[in-house]
């Protein structure tokens, strides 16, 4: 049985065209909304199945067609999805709120060490115009969440 998204007629899946399939976020239209500076909301679940929603920084890995979210061990989004690895990532245009994208989908993979490190610090050159994280706590660990998406829904 297919997840279905819903009735609302402004909201189309990415349905295969060319090389682009219903999971991929590298047509142009959507991969903008992730290169920008442009805030994600992550749904993960709770231990109860409830779901818990962060803004978080986001980025995109075009070559392997993945969201990239970077969070510090222990923290909430990090021991649900280590729970239970199902997301959902909705991100918007934050000068046209009606230009947005919802994906849903799987964390794959958990990056620790240099890699998390310096994606952190990329982040915050993107968001905050600065060279390093600034809100780094000492003694924490920071995980870089690899998700491939599943579905993929654009307002258009």
């Amino acid at each position: 049985m297919e997840d279905k998204l819903g009735d609302n007629n402004s909201m189309s899946t990415n349905k295969k065209k060319g090389n682009q399939r219903r999971d991929s976020i590298t047509d142009p239209s959507i991969a903008k909304l992730f290169e920008r500076k442009n805030f994600a909301f992550l749904a993960t679940l709770m231990k109860d199945g409830s779901p818990q929603v962060t803004p978080t920084w986001v980025d995109i890995d075009k070559n392997s067609n993945t969201i990239l979210v970077n969070t510090a061990r222990g923290r909430i989004k990090h021991r649900n999805i280590s729970r239970d690895p199902r997301v959902a990532v909705s991100v918007i245009d934050s000068s046209n709120p009606y230009d947005m994208v919802t994906v849903r989908g799987r964390v794959i993979e958990q990056i620790k060490g240099k890699n998390a490190d310096e994606h952190i610090d990329k982040l915050a050159k993107k968001y905050l115009d600065k060279q390093k994280y600034p809100g780094r706590r000492p003694g924490e660990e920071r995980v870089l969440l690899r998700i491939k998406p599943k579905l993929v829904a654009r307002m258009e």
